[in-house]
């Protein structure tokens, strides 16, 4: 019988992640790991995070520096053919908008990412980008304002810019103020995990494939 008890224990005590799963981040070089190597980047070290610690899951770095979000959407189909996620990060836009692209264009592309996605059968996370403050008001409300739109139109997690917990420690940015260093990337990875965890593992819990 104490056998028994402790065989229950062991089997509830598990973490409800079920079968393993991917997620494939489709990223610029905020997720690239900028002037790193590839395993000091926050992608890398995702799965190493507490909450996170004993998934099976695989994260599939697609990221790529310079990368906008008309980028993104062309490499997207051979992406989802070549890993078929179970969930997609999508982390782009920021080069649209440093770069002063039609707001209106970069939605509608996240938007077909989105779509592509979903009809791939991954779940989509979407990350709000910000823009540095000088690119004047009424363009950064325009287009920080695309992100909780899509995420309310496809009813979707958003989450929080990777950097805005760094805007007070400027030790970990490089001397642009606009990538982390090597030394910030254990942190985003934290904070990450931590908005992740409980999505996956309520979609898992629900028996989501």
């Amino acid at each position: 019988m104490r056998m028994l008890l402790v065989c229950l224990w062991f089997v509830f005590s598990i973490p409800a992640w079920g079968q393993g799963y991917s997620l494939l981040v489709l990223g610029d070089s905020l997720s690239a790991g900028y002037r790193m190597a590839a395993e000091q980047s926050w992608p890398t070290l995702l799965t190493r995070q507490p909450p996170l610690a004993g998934a099976p899951l695989t994260v599939i770095n697609a990221s790529v520096s310079g990368e906008t979000s008309q980028g993104g959407l062309t490499r997207l189909p051979a992406l989802l053919q070549s890993h078929s996620p179970d969930w997609v990060l999508v982390e782009l836009g920021a080069n649209d908008g440093l770069r002063g692209l039609p707001v209106n264009q970069t939605q509608a592309n996240l938007a077909a990412i989105i779509t592509q996605s979903q009809a791939a059968g991954a779940q989509v996370v979407l990350m709000q980008i910000r823009l540095p403050r000088n690119y004047g008001r009424r363009f950064i409300d325009r287009f920080e304002g695309i992100y909780p739109a899509l995420a309310k139109q496809f009813q979707l997690p958003l989450m929080p810019f990777l950097l805005e917990s760094l805007y007070d420690q400027p030790a970990l940015l490089f001397e642009d103020g606009l990538h982390p260093r090597a030394e910030a990337q254990p942190q985003i990875a934290a904070q990450i995990a931590d908005f992740l965890a409980p999505l996956l593992t309520a979609n898992r819990s629900n028996g989501a494939s």
